[in-house]
């Protein structure tokens, strides 16, 4: 097995993933906040943690995964008040979305979905540990972490501690710190707002607590890696670090990966600027979710991406040559003898793959032997494609796409911009089949008329048929 090379924000060079227990990789990374369907910047971190984990897979690696979902929160409280809602009927909505755009981009599912309203028991001890250990204080109803007493505080961003400010999660008026650098653990009770009992009076978590509490239930104390966006890197994940290791004495977490941030247009995404966009909305232009995936996949992880419609653009074009390229191995007939150039071509563009995305995830480069295999093998059907060929160039592609998920076109059925399902005004694979036969058969017996009426039946559902020395194949346009 390769080893696997990772970018560690936590002293920012690339270090040999060197898991605590070995084979087992316990990874933690930062869900949404549920007040609003998650938009494409949301997402692009969503398929980049769904990257990780398919390569610690793909790897031989068992994975152990959670992923908050963080339901209590400034935003959420601010939002269920005005409409009228308690906060549980206000985000089911937008978690039940969540979970159709993780579904839609083909995100596998992890093995803990933790919501901080189920786990305030866990956020109130490590907040009683912080306090008898003197890294936290009360004042008034409210808790809040010293940061003064936390001598590492800055060791992931690298920030001067003098430089802190106040988050924005927090307005240093509502409450009395005795810094204002200080961040909050546990916030008083406000009318009208959400509350849960404790031993400071009634109140609710702050929102840096509810990640510590729930990665040391389902991963512990210390686990292998901690992922999120770039935007979280100060001051959450700082906050997280400051409060688990000062509550318990060992690191959080041995490897920090961040993804970049993702612009449209070159312009920062803003609600103001009508850009903003959500899967959804995506969706609804007719964009295919297949190449919307491609496109979050293509760039590595810690560049910026730019998301425009003619990248999406471009990314279809792309499938589409490896579409092609798969029906006609599909269709073409084995004629030589000869398995060593194929056998050669897998065997080298396997192990370019793996080269590349043990190189921390380089996927431009794992794409890149994707595409030099697909014009090798398209020069293989040329010239005469080997015996045991069409096996060994699906197997290389499939053992490819347990990590990328986008190679496979017929798992995307239904997609926005893919073939139709049958019952939605298209025809199915079956129904084609026996139109393409009926086709054939009507050549043969030179019945030409009845033969082109059935290729335009075709080519109304969107099916090309392709004739060939060795009879019809087709393809959906």
């Amino acid at each position: 097995m390769l080893p696997v090379k990772l970018y560690n924000s936590l002293g920012r060079r690339l270090e040999e993933l060197e898991p605590l227990e070995s084979g087992h990789v316990r990874l933690y990374t930062c869900g949404p906040t549920v007040y609003d369907r998650v938009h494409i910047g949301n997402l692009r971190t969503f398929v980049f943690e769904d990257l990780l984990r398919r390569t610690l897979r793909f790897f031989g690696y068992r994975v152990t995964q959670a992923m908050n979902l963080t339901d209590v929160e400034d935003k959420i409280i601010a939002a269920a008040i005005s409409a009228g809602v308690d906060i549980g009927d206000f985000t089911r909505p937008h978690v039940e979305s969540f979970f159709e755009d993780l579904s839609a981009l083909r995100i596998e599912p992890v093995e803990h979905y933790p919501r901080a309203t189920a786990h305030i028991d866990e956020m109130i001890a490590m907040i009683e540990q912080l306090l008898e250990a003197g890294y936290a204080y009360q004042a008034d109803d409210s808790v809040f972490f010293r940061i003064a007493a936390d001598a590492d505080y800055g060791k992931l961003s690298g920030i001067d501690v003098e430089q802190v400010r106040r988050g924005e999660r927090v307005q240093s008026d509502e409450y009395a710190k005795e810094d204002a650098r200080d961040f909050v653990l546990w916030k008083g009770a406000k009318e009208g707002e959400p509350e849960w009992a404790s031993p400071w009076g009634p109140g609710r978590p702050g929102w840096h607590i509810e990640c510590s509490a729930m990665s040391q239930k389902y991963l512990g104390a210390t686990f292998d890696i901690h992922c999120g966006g770039v935007d979280n890197l100060f001051p959450h994940h700082e906050n997280e670090i400051a409060q688990s290791e000062s509550a318990n004495g060992r690191p959080l977490a041995r490897y920090w990966l961040h993804s970049e941030h993702l612009t449209v247009d070159g312009e920062k995404m803003s609600k103001s600027l009508g850009n903003c966009h959500t899967l959804g909305d995506l969706q609804d232009r007719g964009l295919p979710v297949r190449a919307i995936r491609y496109l979050l996949i293509s760039v590595h992880y810690r560049q910026q991406l730019d998301f425009t419609f003619a990248k999406v653009a471009e990314a279809e074009r792309a499938l589409k040559r490896i579409d092609d390229m798969r029906f006609r191995l599909a269709h073409e007939p084995e004629r030589a003898d000869d398995a060593v150039p194929v056998e050669a071509g897998a065997a080298a563009f396997e192990e370019a793959f793996a080269s590349a995305l043990a190189d921390d995830l380089n996927t431009s480069a794992a794409l890149g032997a994707v595409f030099r295999f697909v014009h090798e093998v398209n020069g293989m059907i040329d010239r005469g494609l080997p015996a045991g060929a069409r096996a060994r160039v699906e197997g290389a592609l499939q053992r490819a796409n347990q990590v990328l998920g986008v190679l496979d076109a017929e798992a995307w059925t239904g997609d926005a911009g893919s073939a139709p399902e049958a019952g939605d005004g298209g025809l199915s694979d079956a129904e084609v089949e026996k139109l393409v036969r009926a086709r054939s058969e009507a050549r043969a017996a030179r019945d030409f008329a009845a033969a082109d009426q059935l290729r335009e039946e075709l080519a109304g559902a969107g099916v090309v048929v392709e004739d060939t020395p060795d009879g019809s194949r087709w393809k959906r346009s």
